[in-house]
């Protein structure tokens, strides 16, 4: 199998050469969406898989184009995308306890998931053709990848399945499926299904916007987005579906912009009167009605709680890559953190939560800045 990773890492880095930066990009992430992570060609120690080694190669290619990098511009964002790599990968290699060569090398493995993709799409994605360009190659390649998920989910069958055992550092055995509400929890190239559903959430509100670009992407988008719908609902996981809710209430509000101020203040007194009034905190009151599946709100409200009671044992440097130790509080022999900015404070500790927090609000005020800016708000 390593063989057969690497073959097609060559292949793929040699499209990402020759094709335009818009492209190439898209190459990337479809080859992101359909090729297993857990496939990897082993160097030495190392566990190198086909999307790092794409992603080299693009990056690279960028750096050394004089045209892109004369186009980039860096922003507040960049700084603060570029604090957050730094800050993992210091507090990796100082506190985690493990051999400092260890630390570093899986350090770099998330440095290339995360920053080398950032900065990779900041090079490519220059322009407004460009952007939609990249977009309409992914949700075109999101296609397939749906109907694979709903077939998933309606035979339990999948083509990834028995991939799993040839994982170079798990070595595990073929996945046992798991049932929710009468039907499988497709997971496709992906290693759970929870990432496989949110997939298609992240990618829906990109795709829905393709019905501005005339022609025949009016129905194309209607069409691909309904199929991204099924796409979701085959995970049968109730993170996915909270997404695609919010997303499809964020999508409707698009035609309603005046109302958005008002249900910020609404949902903020909302808050306030639910805490006085409630004998429990509104983490839990919101877990309690807000998962559509009945699934496993309960435990995202714990993890709150068990990261307010542990604050003074990880705000400093986070736990590392060992576990916090709180599975016997969640009824479980391990600690299963479905919280991505408490997973951010066990890792990295406050300065982990810091940087995730300041890269979502410089994100957002950046679009509402520009919202406010441009001649034509749809761009």
């Amino acid at each position: 199998m390593q063989a057969l990773t690497l073959t097609l890492a060559v292949i793929i880095s040699c499209a990402v050469l020759l094709l335009r930066p818009a492209r190439a990009f898209s190459v990337y992430i479809i080859a992101l969406l359909f090729y297993p992570m857990y496939l990897g060609v082993r160097l030495g120690t190392l566990d190198i898989c086909l999307a790092r080694i794409v992603v080299a190669v693009l990056l690279l290619r960028c750096l050394l184009n004089i045209q892109l990098r004369d186009k980039f511009n860096w922003c507040r964002l960049d700084s603060w995308v570029t604090f957050g790599a730094i800050a993992r990968l210091c507090i990796a290699i100082a506190a985690w306890k493990m051999p400092m060569a260890k630390s570093f090398e899986n350090s770099s493995g998330y440095l290339m998931d995360s920053y080398f993709a950032y900065v990779t799409a900041r090079l490519c994605l220059t322009d407004y053709k460009a952007v939609v360009t990249s977009v309409k190659w992914i949700a075109i390649a999101l296609v397939p990848l749906a109907i694979l998920g709903v077939v998933e989910s309606y035979t339990g069958w999948g083509p990834y399945y028995k991939l799993v055992v040839y994982c170079p550092w798990q070595g595990v055995a073929e996945p046992s499926l798991s049932i929710r509400s009468g039907y499988y929890r497709a997971v496709g190239p992906f290693s759970h299904s929870i990432l496989f559903g949110a997939t298609f959430a992240m990618f829906l509100p990109m795709v829905y916007w393709l019905r501005h670009q005339g022609r025949n992407w009016r129905m194309i988008s209607y069409i691909i987005t309904g199929v991204l719908v099924f796409g979701i609902l085959s995970s049968m996981s109730s993170g996915p579906v909270m997404m695609l809710i919010f997303v499809s209430c964020f999508l409707l509000l698009e035609r309603y912009k005046n109302c958005i101020k008002p249900i910020l203040i609404l949902v903020a007194i909302s808050f306030v009167f639910v805490e006085m009034l409630s004998n429990r905190t509104i983490w839990h009151v919101f877990a309690s009605y807000a998962d559509p599946l009945g699934g496993s709100g309960w435990h995202r409200a714990k993890l709150l709680d068990l990261a307010i009671e542990h604050f003074g044992e990880w705000w400093l440097v986070g736990y590392g890559m060992q576990d916090p130790g709180w599975g016997a509080s969640l009824g479980m022999t391990w600690t299963d953190i479905t919280n991505h900015y408490i997973i951010a404070g066990v890792k990295y500790g406050m300065l982990g939560v810091i940087a995730l927090c300041g890269t979502l609000a410089v994100s957002v005020s950046t679009l509402v800045r520009l919202h406010r800016s441009v001649s034509l708000p749809l761009l």
